[in-house]
């Protein structure tokens, strides 16, 4: 468990220490945030606001976990070092595309799910050939499966991946909303995998490389708290796509290597609940000419309904608390069944 702190309190002490000196940086060379003109009229003050700070997310969450990790060997670590790369690569890419022309809108939606549909084959590939990664679905316990995916399995590594990577960069709309989200689900994932490391002879001979799992969890913890400190109302920074994308990549990553992929859209219900309100908005308005919502996704409505924006943050953290919560009861009422 010491390497777990470990890794997050570095992450924690990289990011926090350094992001003051990446906001300078930026500031230097005007790279700021463009907001869109239809949303709430309230972020129209946010305009030049320095952005890409998923920058230090990365690199700090990197730091931490390469630092502290001892099972790289066990392919584990790669795959997770290859979900936050790539998918933050992906995001540098849509945050430098706005920048350069001047937008508040970046790569075309077929580029993106182009590029993810090529890194989550690579992952599903190296963790079902070389990492020990089986196939199989599994319903919150070890002896619990519900089906084998067989090559099947490489169409649910996708759409985790472009689900939650999407996810996460809707709910990234609101100051220090993804970041605070991403703390509860991770430290949810943090005693998932240290759980499922002390019982992995006998109840998770399934799950591969735990150790690796919880560190890099308590890494991207120790990193998400330290952004939140600049990234809290009102912002000094915001972490743009490469913060967002990589987020939603690694959370897709640690579910499918640690055979929760059911229990995911459970710890993460906020993310799902985002991005279910963007598609239930665009479906309804296409069918009917009417709005479900004021406005998608789900936190801007809550604004046009006339919560202030901390008022928004700190209720919708509730409902994320409330969702891990409920998440991590699931796999532990699993778990004592299990033994």
């Amino acid at each position: 468990m010491y390497r777990v702190m470990g890794a997050l309190l570095m992450s924690l002490v990289v990011c926090i220490f350094g992001m003051p000196l990446f906001i300078g940086w930026l500031r230097r060379r005007g790279i700021g945030q463009y907001i869109r003109e239809d949303g709430p009229k309230a972020h129209l003050a946010k305009e030049g606001t320095p952005t890409m700070g998923g920058v230090l997310i990365v690199v700090s969450t990197l730091v931490g976990f390469l630092v502290m990790a001892v099972r790289l060997t066990s392919g584990t670590g790669f795959a997770l070092g290859l979900a936050l790369l790539g998918c933050g690569l992906l995001g540098f890419a849509d945050d430098y595309t706005k920048l350069h022309y001047a937008r508040s809108l970046g790569l075309k939606a077929r580029q993106k799910l182009f590029w993810q549909l090529l890194l989550s084959v690579a992952l599903a590939y190296l963790a079902t050939n070389h990492f020990g990664v089986d196939t199989k679905l599994y319903f919150f316990r070890s002896d619990s499966v519900l089906c084998d995916l067989g090559p099947f399995y490489f169409l649910l590594v996708y759409l985790m991946i472009i689900g939650f990577s999407n996810a996460v960069n809707l709910t990234d709309g609101l100051d220090g909303l993804a970041s605070g989200v991403t703390i509860l689900v991770m430290t949810a994932y943090v005693l998932i995998a240290f759980i499922q490391f002390r019982n992995h002879q006998f109840l998770y001979p399934h799950v591969k490389g735990s150790l690796d799992i919880a560190i890099f969890a308590g890494a991207m913890m120790g990193s998400c708290v330290g952004f939140l400190w600049w990234n809290a109302p009102p912002a000094k920074i915001f972490m743009g796509d490469v913060g967002s994308l990589a987020l939603g990549g690694s959370l897709a990553t640690v579910a499918m290597l640690s055979k929760t992929e059911l229990l995911l859209l459970v710890l993460g219900g906020l993310y799902v609940m985002e991005a279910a309100s963007v598609v239930i908005q665009v479906a309804v308005f296409k069918a009917t000419r009417r709005r479900v919502f004021r406005m998608a996704p789900l936190h801007h409505h809550f604004e046009l309904k006339g919560w202030s924006e901390v008022t928004t943050l700190i209720r919708l953290w509730i409902v994320a608390g409330f969702c891990v919560g409920i998440g991590f009861l699931l796999f532990y009422i699993n778990y004592v069944g299990g033994k």
